[in-house]
């Protein structure tokens, strides 16, 4: 890292900043491309073969091939551009939230009405809030994401 990044430390919060634009470069051109039909039908029609075609590692391939869209931001990809995967999909932005958060969409769209979650031990790696990662379930929805 090329910085003192004192905001690493927020629970639950990947900051995409210079570095994780870096990393997750051809992740992310990846996903701008199923902007277009064409694309996005040769990546149905054979997930793996259109993958290959882009210089992304593999465990950033196979983030992508698992829908499991916690990870492949941990290996810099862009929630923005991480939704066109989602929508080549069939899925919404909300689905997608939830899915990351462990929760259905309905539970996600719940919380969010009602305010998110609390900043009351939330606001540093390390508190006892909701957001703090032993307190996820993150991977029961990732699986209902893909099918």
């Amino acid at each position: 890292m090329s910085l003192n990044k004192n905001y690493l430390d927020v629970p639950g919060t990947t900051i995409f900043d210079a570095d994780e634009s870096r990393k997750g470069y051809h992740l992310n051109q990846f996903c701008m491309s199923l902007m277009k039909p064409e694309n996005r039908e040769r990546f149905k029609a054979d997930q793996r073969a259109y993958l290959d075609e882009w210089p992304m590692t593999d465990e950033q391939k196979q983030a992508v091939l698992d829908v499991d869209l916690n990870r492949a931001i941990s290996l810099g990809g862009n929630i923005y551009f991480l939704a066109k995967l989602g929508a080549t999909h069939g899925k919404s932005f909300q689905q997608m939230a939830g899915s990351m958060t462990g929760m259905t969409e309905l539970e996600y769209r719940d919380m969010m009405v009602g305010g998110g979650r609390s900043v009351e031990g939330n606001r540093v790696v390390g508190e006892d809030g909701t957001a703090q990662a032993h307190r996820q379930p993150q991977g029961a929805s990732l699986q209902t994401l893909a099918s």
